[in-house]
């Protein structure tokens, strides 16, 4: 079996979560966590729209984490980041950040935005 070694550029990838925190890139975050090229910083959850929005142009794909089970965003929400041209895919928190990690690591252009489990 041959190994790779997975390099993620300027983001970092989660490397583990749990109730009301996750780890990433080696630092704890308690609390909703938003993460990509920019960095990582703790986010204000479905009201914090503008975070989200400031990823435009910036990301071809936002995955957002509901929490422990998937659940559908706000309809304004969902609007404005349609209008701003920032693709969005829910799914529960854990889903999200497997799959923000392996199209991290495949060098895609791509941001996560977490609700705790």
């Amino acid at each position: 079996m041959r190994l790779n070694e997975i390099s993620y550029n300027d983001a970092k990838p989660v490397e583990g979560y749990g109730p009301g925190f996750f780890r990433i890139g080696g630092e704890v975050f308690e609390g909703s966590v938003l993460t990509g090229a920019t960095g990582t910083g703790l986010w204000g959850g479905y009201d914090d729209a503008a975070a989200l929005l400031s990823l435009e142009g910036q990301v071809d794909v936002l995955f957002l984490g509901t929490g422990a089970e998937i659940a559908h965003l706000p309809g304004d929400l969902r609007t404005a980041l349609d209008a701003a041209g920032i693709g969005v895919e829910v799914m529960s928190s854990p889903s999200a950040a497997r799959t923000y990690n392996i199209l991290l690591s495949e060098g895609r252009r791509v941001a996560l935005a977490m609700l705790p489990v």
